[in-house]
């Protein structure tokens, strides 16, 4: 089905700068909202049930999935997350373009449901840049970093099934190319056909 709003996935590995570009690009962009992913992890930091996720039981986890609730989940990390198909649908259907952060497994699941997703993939400028990201945010043991590097060599060699990639390598430069994405996409034929129907329609513009 299409909406007038936009679908955006956002994938990367951790560490490359995925979450401070999508919360620097919902402070400049207030059309855009975020997706809440449910995840059976617990919150890491000042995250708060409902903002950066929702965090679940695994046996709230298994009920989602029961009711086939979820346009995706996956196994990431050791944790499982998930994202309501209902939720994004929502959004787009009132004219928000909808962000989503989300592994690469995730990714490829929306593009099936979503056709029109915009799937954008950050890659970090290097190994060793993204292994001190990964010590410098000093949220996780060296197992976890270990196993984070590891995950990361099969999620980079992903990126070629995305439909953008930005090279984290300076942070205002990577922003910048996001928003150019997002503004970019809003401009297409289809998204505008989509969000100004009424415009096509009444300029009798065949669509």
């Amino acid at each position: 089905m299409d909406y007038p709003g936009n679908l955006f996935v956002v994938a990367a590995p951790s560490g490359a700068g995925k979450s401070s570009l999508v919360n620097a690009l919902l402070e400049l962009d207030s059309h855009v909202q975020p997706s809440v992913s449910h995840t059976t992890r617990a919150p890491r930091g000042q995250e708060k049930h409902g903002r950066e996720y929702f965090f679940v039981s695994e046996q709230e986890f298994d009920a989602m999935v029961a009711a086939d609730a979820f346009v995706e989940w996956a196994h990431v990390h050791n944790h499982r997350y998930g994202t309501s198909k209902k939720a994004i649908e929502d959004r787009m259907a009132q004219g928000a373009d909808v962000i989503l952060e989300i592994d690469f497994q995730g990714a490829i699941q929306i593009k099936q449901t979503f056709s029109n997703a915009v799937c954008i993939f950050i890659l970090p400028p290097s190994w060793e840049e993204l292994r001190a990201r990964l010590e410098r945010r000093g949220e996780d043991s060296p197992e976890t970093i270990e196993l984070r590097m590891k995950n990361a060599a099969l999620e980079v060699a992903q990126a070629q099934k995305f439909d953008f990639v930005i090279i984290n390598e300076l942070f205002d430069r990577a922003l910048f190319d996001l928003k150019a994405i997002v503004h970019s996409q809003r401009l297409k034929f289809v998204a505008q056909a989509r969000a100004r129907a009424a415009t096509f329609q009444a300029l009798n513009i065949p669509l």
